[in-house]
């Protein structure tokens, strides 16, 4: 099953749209990377790298942000995977709660 990472600049946002999408996903494999290391707004490449490593399969992941830069530290995560696993990643831009929902049932059928 395709794993999905919701990034976030807010980790309350981030893990509300989680809850949303799993009432629509019941199985799905959802992570989310929200805020910075130390609890402010903002987006962290660790936290990116570390969801996508939590959630990542041989069917790939799917990689949804809220604003341009959490696309930048998306993009910079994905560049620290192996090869192997960044051909398998791809990072989406969609509106972020359509999107992740979506994605969702798409992933679990």
């Amino acid at each position: 099953m395709v794993g999905i990472v919701i990034v976030s600049h807010s980790s309350k946002a981030a893990e509300g749209i989680k809850e949303l999408v799993t009432q629509m996903s019941v199985d799905g494999k959802i992570a989310t990377a929200g805020g910075t290391a130390d609890g402010r707004l903002g987006t962290d490449v660790d936290k990116i790298l570390n969801a996508v490593n939590e959630v990542y399969s041989e069917d790939g992941v799917l990689i949804l942000f809220d604003l341009g830069s959490a696309y930048m530290n998306a993009e910079m995560a994905v560049e620290c995977l192996d090869e192997e696993m960044k051909n398998k990643v791809e990072i989406i831009d969609t509106a972020l709660i359509e999107g992740a929902l979506t994605a969702a049932v798409e992933a679990s059928i």
